[in-house]
């Protein structure tokens, strides 16, 4: 399942960065991202709303989604997350399909 993560960095990230900025953010991501069995897809930075990163990746469990938003969130890197599921196309039409389906079955209440 895919996801958009989009945050802003922390104060003391961005310190860090500016002390560091060589250090590669998007290993750090793709390593922690794999590490919950995902994949990282793309990774941008963001200028909206002070700095900050738009992450895309791909988890087999959706429940990794907020476990990999929340440990960058304890760790103090980033804030102000969102986290969204992405839908693929052959999985929109699955949806668009199965609500054609209960259209046909559904009425409502008082119909």
């Amino acid at each position: 399942m895919h996801f958009c993560m989009t945050a802003q960095y922390t104060p003391k990230s961005l310190n860090a960065i500016m002390e560091n900025p060589k250090t590669n953010r998007h290993e750090a991501a793709k390593a922690l991202i794999e590490a919950a069995g995902g994949k990282l897809i793309s990774m941008y930075s963001t200028a909206a709303d002070g700095p900050g990163v738009l992450v895309i990746f791909d988890v087999p469990d959706p429940s990794a989604a907020p476990a990999i938003s929340g440990t960058v969130v304890a760790s103090g890197a980033i804030h102000n997350v969102n986290l969204t599921r992405l839908w693929t196309q052959d999985e929109i039409t699955k949806v668009r399909q199965i609500a054609s389906e209960l259209r046909g079955k559904y009425r409502p209440p008082g119909s």
